[in-house]
């Protein structure tokens, strides 16, 4: 068994990111952790191997969008089918861990749409036939941006009609190395504005479907098109529009 790491790294952010886009931890080291100890169990560092106490980190800031992560369907709106839309602690487990498929679109410039035609074809192309809650993974290449604060201008993007085709299939949970699994937002932004258009700024997301996105990923040109699993179970962060997730895949 080999076990790929699709997760991005986590890392405070560079000091130039948007607040809302930022990362920041605070790392404790051992000779404070055997303060905390003596603090609240009056035990001595020389009580302590080496005089050392815990090591500890604490997340000051980390939305639940800025590492890997899944997407509930309450991000996209909130109400999906006339319903409340699911939050991330709701969805079924069993959504999260299935057999997977890698379509690539390696290459495809920044905005390009990724459309229904485009996932029949790499579908063929990666020689696997859809089944129910397989776990679709969209290779873009913009992994490469991942740690950089151009990460979310960059890449291509899947059409709602897309999205609805994979949802119509069974698929239930969608994956990309992209920032986000529509074309990059100030593209979308841009053509809304000029077309002064509803439907077209966050359109694969607001298609009114209860599925998951996975945005993201590294590492998928690690991955052969198919034959193996996907883990992404997200953390069940009550009443979450997200959760991050170690996402791995297994061969």
């Amino acid at each position: 068994m080999e076990i790929i790491d699709l997760s991005a790294p986590i890392v405070p952010s560079p000091p130039e990111t948007p607040d809302v886009l930022r990362t920041e931890v605070e790392f404790s080291d051992h000779e404070a952790g055997a303060a905390v100890i003596q603090e609240l169990f009056g035990v001595a560092p020389e009580l302590l191997r080496d005089g050392e106490g815990w090591a500890n980190d604490f997340f000051t800031r980390f939305g639940t969008h800025n590492s890997t992560h899944v997407d509930a369907p309450w991000h996209y709106n909130s109400t999906i089918g006339g319903k409340p839309a699911q939050t991330i602690d709701q969805l079924p487990l069993e959504w999260f861990v299935n057999p997977g498929v890698v379509l690539n679109f390696d290459g495809r410039g920044d905005g390009e749409v990724i459309d229904t035609p485009d996932v029949e074809a790499a579908l063929a192309d990666a020689g696997h036939e859809l089944k129910p809650l397989d776990i679709v993974l969209v290779r873009t290449g913009c992994d490469k941006w991942v740690e950089t604060n151009e990460y979310m201008a960059h890449g291509p993007g899947v059409s709602g009609a897309a999205t609805e085709w994979l949802y119509e299939r069974g698929v239930r949970v969608m994956g990309i190395d992209a920032w986000g699994w529509d074309r990059p937002l100030w593209m979308q932004a841009q053509e809304a504005i000029e077309k002064n258009e509803a439907g077209i700024f966050w359109q694969a997301h607001q298609v009114d479907l209860a599925y998951s996105q996975i945005e993201r990923l590294v590492n998928l040109d690690q991955l052969p098109p198919t034959g193996f699993t996907v883990s992404c179970l997200p953390l069940p962060l009550v009443g979450g529009s997200a959760a991050p997730a170690r996402v791995v895949a297994i061969l």
